[in-house]
């Protein structure tokens, strides 16, 4: 308890000095083994804490109100990082129920988009089901709002939530991503395995593309292309990136190569 107040103490200092930083963690093809996309994920490195884990700042930067400003900056330094990406690869970014709830979100978002340039046709906005329970009249708009200027909407997490296929009537999704809960199991767990093949059976009947996070080896990865699914993501393709090393994958030294 003491550590979390420390660390809550150590925030808005945080968040003042730009103490938060993107990396990517990429998102591949699995019919191909080719990347896609990175998706936006934050990392603190605190000059007076050190290294301090997502799983604990996040809900404490939530918790302060301060979400939005931190996510406001990431993601705009992120646009500008991906501009110098190649034209086909994508971003894509969460985004919180308290962000969900500002009825300027897709004006915020769209005003950065202008601002850096980047194509909101690159863009994925990754909404968890739990951040639709409040309004869902007000997302739909939203939505609507962001998908008019390209930029596309994918449901996180699906299956964890107890109305997720009701999400997909409800609203404009251009995408799914299958919880690692799940994929994680597939290998060992018939009822996991079962619950991810029933999920990319209905994403395939609804013509949407499915993201399967938390793919750790190639037997996993081998399973779901035999399925279909579109892309993977996890730890069989790397660790997060800082923007330098993505960089470097598509603007290598003289002697180097690029990568596809």
């Amino acid at each position: 308890m003491q550590h979390r107040a420390r660390i809550a103490g150590h925030l808005t200092g945080a968040v003042e000095d730009g103490e938060f930083t993107p990396v990517y963690e990429p998102l591949i093809e699995l019919s191909t083994g080719t990347t896609q996309g990175y998706e936006m994920l934050a990392r603190w490195h605190s000059p007076v804490l050190g290294h301090v884990s997502p799983e604990i700042f996040i809900p404490l930067i939530e918790e302060a109100g301060l979400i939005a400003t931190m996510t406001d900056q990431l993601l705009r330094r992120a646009m500008q990082d991906a501009t110098d990406w190649p034209a086909h690869v994508t971003l894509s970014v969460n985004v919180s129920p308290v962000q969900l709830r500002d009825p300027w979100f897709a004006q915020k978002m769209l005003r950065l988009i202008a601002e850096t340039g980047f194509p909101g046709s690159r863009l994925i906005i990754e909404i968890t089901e739990n951040a639709l329970v409040d309004n869902v009249a007000m997302a739909r708009t939203t939505f609507e709002s962001l998908r008019n200027q390209g930029v596309r909407i994918a449901l996180d997490d699906f299956g964890t939530g107890y109305s997720s296929i009701a999400r997909l009537r409800e609203l404009p999704f251009d995408s799914v991503k299958i919880d690692r809960e799940f994929i994680g199991r597939m290998s060992t767990d018939s009822t996991a395995a079962q619950i991810t093949e029933a999920v990319l059976q209905l994403s395939q009947s609804l013509g949407l593309p499915v993201v399967a996070e938390g793919v750790e080896n190639a037997e996993v990865a081998d399973r779901l292309a035999a399925l279909n699914c579109t892309i993977g993501q996890g730890r069989l393709y790397g660790q997060s990136m800082t923007a330098a090393e993505v960089r470097s994958l598509y603007h290598p030294p003289a002697a180097g190569r690029a990568v596809n």
